[in-house]
């Protein structure tokens, strides 16, 4: 594991794609002051400090600065990669040099292939992806703190991402374990243990946190504020509203309630 430190956006020195393994099935090289960001579309061995890895399509791995690395191709291959800097401030994240995105990897690919789009004239922009694409890695796998506990679970990760995306839509357990790739009853075991709660009341929770936020800090109206968190029957809005805001939409939206329910006193 290696710490990649992420409280901060990265400098972005450079994003491409590389195509590899044309004149020869060997490179060897250094980034001396660069880390190094792969997305991988084919199979090889990459081998850093020593250490040898399989990459096949989908795998990502991360590279310290001035680290060599050895790659033995299987003809032409081509990867999506990041040069950049990681800015040491805060805690860091421990993650592997190799894994596999699964998944991820689409979106990942996304990611990458816009902020290359937008390197020419947009660095802002490039920072911004590359940096939302760091996160998606450190999270890939159940990452590790400095002391060695384990800080979280990739299938859990995954869930509670699909859930921010699509908080206006039907949400349901097996959807959730097809986009976090685990079967219902293993996401459901997993969710609890790491959250303390089901997913259904997870994301019940997560939709009135939304509909309160958007109660008081905006002037949408209240059929729309049901309609984007996934509750546009406003009988049934007024009610979850009633039950975990402590009233009905009008009433929150005034501030008359407090959290978890009950007038302000």
């Amino acid at each position: 594991m290696i710490p990649l430190h992420l409280a901060e956006p990265p400098e972005v020195v450079n994003v491409g794609v590389g195509v590899h393994g044309v004149r020869g099935p060997r490179d060897i090289f250094r980034l001396p002051d660069l880390w190094q960001f792969h997305l991988y579309g084919y199979s090889a061995d990459l081998t850093v400090s020593g250490t040898t890895y399989p990459v096949a399509p989908g795998s990502v791995s991360l590279t310290p600065a001035g680290v060599q690395v050895q790659f033995d191709y299987r003809g032409r291959s081509e990867h999506l990669y990041v040069h950049f800097r990681p800015r040491p401030i805060g805690e860091p994240s421990y993650v592997p040099v190799v894994q596999d995105a699964g998944t991820a990897a689409p979106a990942l690919s996304d990611m990458l292939r816009s902020a290359i789009g937008a390197s020419p004239s947009g660095s802002a922009r490039v920072v911004s992806e590359v940096w939302a694409a760091l996160w998606r890695v450190a999270q890939l796998s159940a990452p590790l703190t400095e002391g060695g506990a384990v800080a979280g679970h990739s299938a859990v990760s995954a869930a509670i991402a699909y859930i921010e995306a699509n908080l206006a839509r039907p949400l349901t357990v097996p959807s959730l374990a097809a986009a976090a790739g685990v079967s219902h009853n293993h996401l459901t075991r997993l969710f609890r243990a790491e959250t303390g709660m089901t997913v259904v009341a997870y994301i019940r929770q997560r939709r009135m946190t939304r509909a309160r936020h958007l109660l008081v800090s905006s002037t949408l109206s209240i059929p729309a504020v049901a309609a984007s968190v996934g509750i546009p029957d406003l009988h049934a809005f007024n009610k979850a509203c009633h039950r975990e805001l402590g009233g009905p939409p009008r009433v929150v939206r005034a501030g008359n309630t407090v959290a978890g329910g009950g007038r302000a006193v």
